[in-house]
C-alpha cells in the first residue's frame, strides 16, 4: 500500500482561488452538465497548480538517499 502524501490545504485554496472565475462559479450552475463542465475545469486547474509548485507525482517511486 502506497502511503498518502499530504497536499497543503492553502495550496488548494490558492489554486482555487487562481482558477477560472467561470468554473467557479459554474459549479453552483442549475444545469447538470454546466455543473460537470465547470467541476471538470476546476479540478484540471487545481492540479495543474499543484503540479506547478512540485506536488509529488504519484506515479513516481520515492527513492532513499
Amino acid at each position: 500500500m502506497h502511503s498518502m502524501e499530504r497536499v497543503d490545504p492553502a495550496a488548494i485554496a490558492a489554486a482555487i482561488l487562481d482558477a477560472p472565475g467561470w468554473c467557479r462559479v459554474g459549479i453552483t450552475a442549475p444545469g447538470e452538465h454546466l455543473r460537470k463542465q465547470a467541476a471538470k475545469e476546476l479540478a484540471l486547474s487545481i492540479a495543474s497548480s499543484l503540479a506547478a509548485q512540485g506536488a509529488p507525482d504519484r506515479d513516481q517511486l520515492p527513492l532513499p538517499l
